[in-house]
């Protein structure tokens, strides 16, 4: 299953934080109309429902063992490392989210960047001053 089609746990916090579905902001992405608070919160979706997903599976395989017989304390202690790590995952991702939407300017902020071609933007330096002391920089002698 793609990570565009699988379902996570903060979905809903991205859906309210740009105003739009899940799918049409990958379709913004992919079609590069989106701005790089959008690219980076897809991109920390993509970990996390890849996080939520091992995480399910870990769960999964931890029941069936368990359903199987009886687990040895190595086999128990096993599936509780691959869960504390496939939840410590899931929490660095949602946090990284959250951190994201904290720091994001409101939507009506004049501030925020625009999906869409930016202006070429070109500077050059004002002229060199003239007058009596305009010439050649000459560097200091010891």
């Amino acid at each position: 299953m793609s990570v565009v089609d699988r379902a996570t746990s903060r979905d809903v916090a991205l859906q309210e934080a740009f105003g739009a579905e899940v799918d049409a902001l990958y379709v913004q992405s992919a079609c590069g109309e989106a701005n790089a608070a959008v690219q980076r919160a897809l991109e920390l979706r993509s970990f996390l429902a890849v996080a939520e997903e091992h995480l399910e599976q870990v769960h999964s395989i931890a029941e069936s063992d368990s359903r199987m017989g009886e687990l040895s304390s190595d086999d128990v202690h096993r599936h509780d490392q691959w869960i504390e790590a496939a939840v410590a995952s899931c929490d660095l991702y949602e946090a990284a989210l959250d951190e994201l939407f904290l720091t994001m300017p409101p939507p009506s902020h004049p501030n925020v960047p625009r999906a869409g071609p930016r202006p070429k933007v070109t500077a050059t330096a004002p002229p060199a001053p003239t007058g009596p002391r305009a010439g050649p920089v000459r560097a200091r002698r010891r």
